[in-house]
């Protein structure tokens, strides 16, 4: 009886061009040291990386176009931003150079008024007794003129009811009759400028008992 071959793996025939099995060892830790392998080592190969490091370009195109607009527009607005802080400041300077010139303004037309008033006061008694005719009535006229043309105004009349914060009540009469106090003498007019009394009117009053 025939022997029956013997089965097993076949070797490879010299020349039949297979090529031998390799191993590739992608243990982490090195068997002999016990020490981490490096990433290629481990791996048998470079680690992967970002595939977009290696490009080196510039936008072109579209691209270039939109990336210029952009830093256009970033800069037309920081240049608009301090343009704005500077229209903000330039405009509180105005405004506060405004409030100073015309509270040196006032301040001037009040300092001229107090030196005035005696002579104001003079004229408005030379009124009261009718001692203003002719040339002197005129000018009198024309000083009332002048200060209302700077924004004086003369307060105080007979009739007017008391008011502290206008009037400095110099004399005071009771009547039974009253029931408010009134001014019943002008002494001295009073005068303001705008809002702001200069002097009060210092009056005679006559009120309830």
């Amino acid at each position: 009886m025939t022997d029956s071959p013997q089965q097993g793996t076949p070797e490879p025939e010299e020349g039949s061009g297979d090529a031998p099995f390799q191993f590739t060892d992608k243990r982490k830790v090195d068997p002999a040291t016990g020490e981490a392998r490096p990433a290629e080592d481990a791996a048998g190969e470079q680690p992967e990386g970002d595939p977009l490091e290696a490009l080196d370009f510039e936008p072109t195109g579209e691209a270039a176009e939109s990336a210029d607009v952009l830093q256009a527009k970033a800069e037309a607005a920081e240049h608009l931003d301090a343009l704005q802080r500077e229209r903000a400041a330039f405009t509180n300077y105005r405004n506060r150079s405004l409030r100073d010139q015309e509270a040196a303004r006032t301040q001037g037309t009040q300092d001229v008024l107090v030196a005035l008033l005696p002579v104001l006061d003079d004229i408005e008694r030379a009124k009261q007794h009718g001692e203003l005719a002719g040339p002197m009535a005129a000018i009198a006229e024309k000083v009332d003129a002048t200060l209302a043309k700077f924004g004086i105004e003369r307060f105080g009349a007979v009739g007017e009811e008391f008011d502290p914060t206008v009037h400095e009540a110099l004399m005071h009469n009771a009547d039974a009759e009253a029931s408010t106090t009134t001014v019943n003498l002008v002494v001295e007019p009073g005068y303001r400028i705008g809002e702001k009394v200069v002097r009060a009117a210092r009056v005679g009053v006559v009120g309830p008992e």
